[in-house]
């Protein structure tokens, strides 16, 4: 893996087709190394990463793929479970994808005989976004273009069922209170949901539209961040529905929006896909300016390794690596 200094990435790795989304592993799988998965045009990739800002004994970044999943169709979004370990005997990984023929497909392996999937049914429109409940991971929330966002068991029942105002952009799950779940629409609202009761608890407003992105700081869980027309939004739940900061980064639209998960003032957003390059912006809350600024052949998908300021994006035949300061 070379460091890439053209366009200032730290590394790439290169795919065998387009990365359409890129997903580190957000849970300890009981190994040294950080899963990651991407998907393609037909196919998921699951692979691990190890970094020399972790190990003295690493010359950059050394990447290994575990296995190559046939999807069959084009994958959008990919989510990981808290049951996927490296340590057990056999290992287990198991992920969920969403695909553009409105269907989820849960995956579950041993990385030897054992390779199962299942299709999950019901949704009517694009699926936009899905998360495991990260404690047991025995349910997946999905929220979509039908104005919906559904909770499912692991055998494809549907649990819950909420009707959104507008498409579904975002879902996220409260990492430690496991009955709470943030869906954010299009619209310009995040809502809150108990699911126990299955009532909203609490509102968010953007004020401005098309909220495309929104994610929940696991460092500080009563900050949200969002991407929304061409600027981010961070509130304070505490304090506000209406946001407490807000700053306009992409002239052509923001696109995605993800809290570090090492450090609750620093996140990245990344603007759509231009002719030819995605830009990727990382910021740090006590800085008026973004302190990293990358591109990618375009780009898509956003995510950051578990334990330090890295993140990656998907492009086309690569997935580029930017490593960041805290």
């Amino acid at each position: 893996m070379k460091q890439d200094s053209t366009r200032n990435t730290s590394y790439t790795v290169d795919c065998e087709d387009y990365v359409h989304v890129v997903k580190f592993s957000p849970f300890d799988s009981g190994d040294s190394c950080s899963l990651i998965a991407y998907g393609g045009n037909n196919y998921v990739v699951v692979g691990t990463c190890r970094f020399q800002e972790e190990d003295a004994e690493v010359e950059g970044m050394q990447y290994k793929t575990l296995r190559t999943f046939h999807h069959g169709i084009r994958v959008d979004a990919i989510a990981w479970s808290p049951e996927t370990r490296l340590d057990a005997i056999p290992p287990q990984i198991r992920f969920c994808t969403a695909a553009s023929d409105r269907k989820l497909r849960l995956f579950t392996s041993d990385l030897q005989d054992k390779n199962e999937f299942k299709t999950f049914d019901g949704h009517s429109d694009y699926i936009n976004d899905l998360v495991f409940a990260p404690n047991e991971g025995q349910e997946i929330a999905s929220v979509s273009d039908d104005h919906t966002c559904r909770v499912w068991d692991l055998e494809g029942n549907e649990k819950a069922h909420f009707v959104l105002r507008s498409s579904g952009m975002s879902v996220c799950w409260h990492p430690e209170e496991a009955f709470k779940l943030m869906v954010a629409e299009k619209n310009g609202t995040i809502r809150f949901y108990d699911l126990i009761t299955q009532q909203a608890i609490l509102s968010l407003e953007c004020e401005q539209t098309p909220l495309m992105s929104a994610d929940w700081c696991l460092k500080n869980t009563f900050k949200i961040g969002a991407v929304a027309g061409n600027d981010w939004l961070i509130w304070d739940i505490t304090r506000s529905s209406y946001p407490q900061d807000k700053r306009p980064v992409h002239v052509d639209r923001a696109r995605l929006f993800r809290w570090s998960r090492v450090n609750e003032n620093l996140f990245a957003t990344t603007g759509y896909p231009g002719k030819t390059s995605t830009q990727l912006l990382v910021h740090h809350l006590g800085h008026p300016q973004p302190i990293l600024t990358g591109t990618a052949a375009v780009g898509s998908g956003l995510t950051w390794h578990r334990t330090l300021p890295l993140c990656a994006v998907g492009g086309d035949h690569k997935i580029f690596f930017w490593v960041t300061e805290m």
